[in-house]
C-alpha cells in the first residue's frame, strides 16, 4: 500500500480547511494510506515512510509560515538524498499573492529532488486589514474544490503508480 503524508500548518483555520478537502478526497482512494501531520510534529521518519507528500502553508509576511519553514529545517538535512522521485503538491493560502511562499516550498522539494505532479494552487483570502489578516477565514466551494482535487489527484497517482 503506498503512503501520503500530508504536512500542515494553518493559523485562522484557513489552510485547516483546505487540507481537510484534500484529506477527504485523498481517502477516497483505498489503495493508499494517508496520514495527516501538523508541522510541530513531523519528522524525518515521518517523511521517510511516505511515497508522495503534500505541503500546505499560510504565506506569512510573502513566506511560507514559520513553522512550516521550522519543519523544513528540521528534516532538509535529514532526509535529504533519502526521498528523491518521490511526488508532491503544495498548497498556499495566502492574504493577497502567494507567489513568494509557493517558491520556497518549490525550491525546497527541488533540493529534495521531489517530482511536482501538479501546479500549485494559491487560495486567495484578500485579507488585508489588521482584523481581516488575524480574523478566522472560511473559503469558499470553489477553492474547496480545488484543494480536494490535489488530493485526490495525488492518492490517484500513487495508487495506479504513475508517480
Amino acid at each position: 500500500m503506498k503512503r501520503l503524508l500530508i504536512i500542515y500548518h494553518s493559523t485562522t483555520g484557513a489552510t485547516q480547511q483546505m487540507v481537510d478537502a484534500a484529506l477527504a478526497a485523498a481517502r477516497e482512494e483505498e489503495k493508499v494510506e494517508t496520514r495527516c501531520l501538523q508541522a510541530p510534529d513531523c519528522q524525518p521518519d515521518d517523511m521517510r515512510n511516505a511515497d508522495g507528500f503534500i505541503f500546505a502553508t499560510p504565506e506569512n509576511l510573502a513566506a511560507i509560515a514559520g513553522e512550516m519553514k521550522s519543519f523544513f529545517d528540521r528534516c532538509y538535512y535529514p532526509v535529504l538524498g533519502a526521498l528523491e522521485g518521490r511526488a508532491y503538491a503544495a498548497m498556499i493560502c495566502a492574504g493577497s499573492d502567494g507567489d513568494n511562499a509557493r517558491k520556497q516550498v518549490e525550491r525546497i522539494a527541488t533540493g529534495w529532488r521531489l517530482k511536482k505532479i501538479m501546479d500549485t494552487p494559491i487560495i486567495c483570502t484578500h485579507a488585508q486589514t489588521l482584523e481581516a489578516i488575524l480574523a478566522p477565514k472560511t473559503i469558499g466551494q470553489t477553492d474547496i474544490a480545488r484543494c480536494a482535487e490535489v488530493g485526490a489527484t495525488m492518492a490517484a497517482g500513487l495508487s495506479m503508480g504513475v508517480f
